[in-house]
């Protein structure tokens, strides 16, 4: 384990980084950071949110300038100026959220801001879709080069992002938590194209948050922390627990539930009978969807983004209209789409998207931590709000869920997306809810924010909470769910204990296979 980079080993690195610093009004995001990417590597770079990751591959590709130390390209000093250079340079950035345009097709995707194929001013697409059918089967990244992107799965349209940078003959990728959209299958399918990649002489910078998939993955691991490189391993040999101590600087408790299941005799909180609802398109994303939550009980719904998840909470939430079916929280029917309703029923709700509708970003954190409240006493003795009450119960609820920021006052905004999460979770836990439904509750947090979070919904089912959590994450679904839901184009295609499943048993449910598909 070292902190620096070998400077004999630099003379064959792709790419190197040396003594990179960045700052911005009050943060400094890089702090003498030293990095290196060996030809025919796969290198990982770990760190909490925070830590320097993104500053370091806008750095890489183009996006910012250092302030302070330089960049190396197979051993040649290089200053890059915008992403273009850096794309002829060599370097590509394959983005977690994909860069595509719907309506067009893989080729036209592809050849926006190429180099154009051939003489002329007019694109040649028969020569485009020629070379990308050439990359598909060279790099094992097969794909109709016709074929619009709104008819593809997620999988394809990676493999879209990928091949854009091959098309322009990058060298270096860095591919920024390039599994958080896949199901496992297609997990394995992109692992043996970054093992195909680097058999032909390319180099992969991989960012993951996801600690067993890096050590399968990558060659040599760098850990960044508060902005510095503070240690660089070999894969080989390095555990998770390991990885997550260098990471936050302290040993990390792994947090774990499988399978203990609701108390002996625990109510039914939560029946969901034939339900059916529209998508935002007018068009059936919910179909005849059945399934029951005790009390005490954590079950996971599993499945790839896109495949009725988000209409499943948002109806439990009563943000959205269901067509049919039935809704029974603790022997009490949900008579309409009313976000109110499910509120005065007991069941609370912590969306996917924190900031956009969970929060108000502008108002402080002991404002957002009353939103359902301010109308009753004690925070309220209509028509005013009573101010110290409100104060002093953010103070006890910011101590309890563990909330860092410097006052109960600061704006939401200003917050972590760990300290978000956690904000959002004191609220709607506070109301003493008979249900829990969460979406994604982990999502871009890091490993200290993520083992905090885990905690509290294990501490939520302990408490007698009927706990519906919707998650992409295999690792985190299989560490706390009592028993397992898989949706697939809006049906549930298979119920599975937790401690009979495996990730390789819910990747087949994931991709639509049949439960007797899984042994």
């Amino acid at each position: 384990m070292t902190n620096s980079v070998d400077p004999k080993a630099v003379t064959a690195a792709a790419v190197a980084a040396f003594g990179i610093s960045k700052r911005f009004p009050g943060v400094i995001a890089n702090d003498d950071v030293n990095f290196e990417v060996r030809v025919g590597e796969v290198h990982a770079l770990l760190g909490e949110n925070g830590a320097g990751k993104t500053t370091l591959s806008n750095i890489l590709t183009g996006l910012y300038r250092p302030d302070a130390g330089h960049l190396e390209i197979a051993g040649s000093p290089v200053v890059l100026d915008s992403p273009r250079e850096a794309i002829e340079a060599g370097i590509g950035m394959v983005h977690q959220h994909f860069r595509l345009i719907p309506t067009f097709t893989v080729a036209e995707n592809i050849a926006l801001g190429a180099p154009r194929v051939g003489e002329g001013p007019a694109l040649r697409m028969g020569v485009i879709e020629e070379r990308i059918r050439e990359l598909g089967q060279r790099f094992e990244l097969d794909v109709d080069p016709r074929a619009r992107i709104w008819q593809l799965s997620v999988g394809e349209q990676q493999r879209v992002e990928i091949l854009k940078v091959l098309y322009r003959d990058a060298t270096t990728l860095i591919m920024d938590e390039p599994t958080a959209v896949l199901t496992p299958i297609e997990a394995e399918a992109l692992t043996s194209t970054i093992r195909s990649l680097t058999d032909q002489g390319r180099s992969v910078i991989f960012i993951s948050h996801k600690l067993g998939e890096v050590l399968s993955v990558a060659d040599r691991i760098t850990v960044l922390r508060q902005g510095r490189s503070v240690a660089t391993l070999d894969a080989d040999g390095a555990t998770r627990e390991q990885l997550a101590s260098i990471m936050v600087g302290r040993e990390v408790e792994r947090v774990e539930r499988r399978g203990t299941g609701a108390l002996p005799g625990a109510p039914v909180v939560l029946a969901v009978e034939d339900l059916s609802a529209d998508g935002d398109r007018g068009t059936p994303a919910l179909r005849s969807v059945s399934f029951e939550v005790r009390g005490g009980e954590i079950v996971a719904v599993a499945g790839v983004a896109g495949n009725g998840q988000r209409e499943l909470v948002e109806v439990l939430a009563g943000l959205r209209p269901r067509t049919s079916g039935v809704i029974d929280v603790d022997g009490e029917l949900m008579a309409r789409a009313d976000a109110r309703h499910p509120i005065r029923m007991g069941v609370a709700y912590v969306p996917q998207d924190r900031l956009g509708t969970g929060l108000a970003p502008d108002l402080s954190i002991a404002e957002n931590l009353v939103l359902k409240r301010y109308r009753r006493p004690p925070v309220a003795r209509p028509p005013f709000l009573r101010s110290s009450v409100i104060d002093a119960e953010a103070e006890t609820l910011m101590a309890q869920f563990d909330v860092r920021a410097p006052s109960s006052h600061t704006p939401t905004r200003r917050l972590s997306g760990g300290n978000v999460q956690k904000v959002l979770l004191a609220r709607e836990m506070s109301g003493r809810p008979k249900v829990l439904v969460v979406s994604t509750p982990t999502q871009g947090l890091d490993i200290g924010a993520v083992a905090t979070v885990h905690r509290l919904l294990l501490d939520a089912a302990a408490e007698g909470v009927g706990v519906l959590l919707v998650s992409e994450d295999l690792d985190e679904v299989l560490a706390l769910a009592d028993r397992i839901l898989v949706m697939y184009e809006g049906t549930i295609t298979g119920a599975v204990e937790a401690e009979q499943a495996s990730i390789e048993s819910i990747g087949v449910l994931m991709g639509g296979g049949a439960a007797e598909d899984v042994a």
